[in-house]
């Protein structure tokens, strides 16, 4: 093991002072402005400060462009110099599509960089340390590493398991029902509800739903009257190839990407229908069958593999559930409405198998609670452990 590896195999702690904390969550801060627009890059903000006075910030602000400390150092100038650097994330040592911000820390004569985290991207995993160091640069790693790692977890999940981050999100009422006996479900969720989801469409890669959903409420899918951080792709699982050339996301295909994953089988067996869709502007993808359903699994590699970095499942029921089931949901947005709609025969919040026993039910990691509206909305994360799936099939 080298010194680089070493340096984020066993990040090297320290007694941080408030202030530099301080820094450090600015600095936080200001990379979460980038969200939605520099995907599949992480998001990083870098603070310079000297003498106790801050003298330059920046963020990654789009993806391809300058990274967060070639904005901060061009924010500083001449004062970088002896300064210390407060960034979010490891700097980048490699020739991408921007020079790397080890070179630039150095030409500017900052004295000390503290780190947040590693960055587990295999050109740079401790290099960058390395690199700094051997410059005669002071660095320190790990000030509020945890909160950098949730920051940046959908990017983490690109590298390290070669899968986007999954986000499930359903609206249920107070009686865990998702749509009548009849299968109405609109609105059970308040107006500010569905304006918030309409904002995490516009930051996300990918809106997964199954083919059942498409067939009983023909959703559009788009994010609507908020700001636009990227269009993100429309995303069908359809293991039979049911989804109809009239349904509203396929006609709008030519305007937002929108994408059909089945099964190699169907695609081999329905090539005329694949045809049509394809016809319409539909790109339609084969993926492992298990149980002649869409693999989730197979889906997942397929969708990283085209760097996808985070997906919003949208439903119906049983996707969500099979995803649970899987233990391949790594966070969810559950809004619960006060109403109460009953019913033996009303939709239940999610399918899928279940457990068998309670004490094998899936546990959070940690979980947030806050009013919307008329709702409560509770955002949900699962530990490693609970999104560490077995060998059991499931898809849509």
């Amino acid at each position: 093991m080298n010194e680089h590896e070493a340096v984020c195999d066993h990040p090297m702690t320290m007694d941080f002072t408030s202030t530099e904390h301080g820094h450090m969550r600015r600095a936080l801060q200001l990379a979460r402005r980038g969200r939605g627009r520099v995907e599949p890059n992480p998001m990083v903000g870098c603070v310079l400060v000297k003498r106790g006075r801050l003298i330059g910030e920046g963020y990654h602000r789009r993806y391809g462009g300058p990274h967060a400390e070639i904005n901060a150092l061009a924010r500083a100038g001449p004062e970088a110099r002896g300064a210390t650097a407060y960034v979010t994330l490891e700097p980048c040592c490699h020739h991408g599509k921007t020079p790397p911000c080890t070179e630039a820390l150095v030409a500017a004569g900052v004295a000390r960089v503290v780190v947040a985290m590693c960055d587990p991207f295999p050109s740079v995993d401790g290099h960058g340390i390395g690199a700094l160091r051997k410059a005669g640069i002071r660095v320190d790693v790990g000030l509020l590493q945890a909160q950098a790692q949730e920051l940046n977890a959908p990017f983490l999940s690109l590298i390290t398991r070669k899968r986007p981050y999954v986000l499930l999100k359903w609206a249920q009422s107070i009686d865990g029902k998702i749509a009548t006996r009849t299968g109405d479900s609109q609105w059970i969720s308040s107006p500010a509800s569905r304006k918030r989801v309409h904002r995490l469409r516009a930051r996300v890669d990918g809106i997964v739903v199954g083919v059942r959903t498409v067939l009983r409420d023909d959703p559009l899918l788009t994010a609507r009257d908020v700001p636009l951080r990227r269009t993100a792709t429309r995303i069908i699982l359809d293991s039979r190839l049911r989804t109809p050339l009239k349904a509203a996301m396929i006609s709008t295909a030519p305007d937002s990407p929108t994408v059909v994953l089945t099964t190699k089988q169907t695609l081999l067996q329905a090539r005329a229908k694949a045809d049509r869709l394809r016809r319409a502007g539909v790109e339609v993808l084969a993926c492992r069958a298990r149980d002649e359903r869409v693999d989730l699994r197979s889906a997942l590699r397929l969708l990283g593999k085209r760097s996808f970095t985070n997906l919003l499942v949208e439903g119906g029921g049983r996707v969500l559930g099979e995803f649970l089931d899987l233990r391949l949901a790594d966070e969810a947005m559950v809004f619960v409405s006060p109403r109460f709609i009953g019913g033996d025969d009303a939709v239940s919040s999610y399918g899928g198998k279940g457990v068998a026993r309670v004490a094998t039910a899936l546990l959070h990691a940690s979980c947030r609670i806050r009013r919307v509206g008329a709702d409560v909305l509770y955002r949900i994360r699962f530990g490693a452990a609970a999104t560490d799936a077995s060998d059991v099939s499931a898809g849509a």
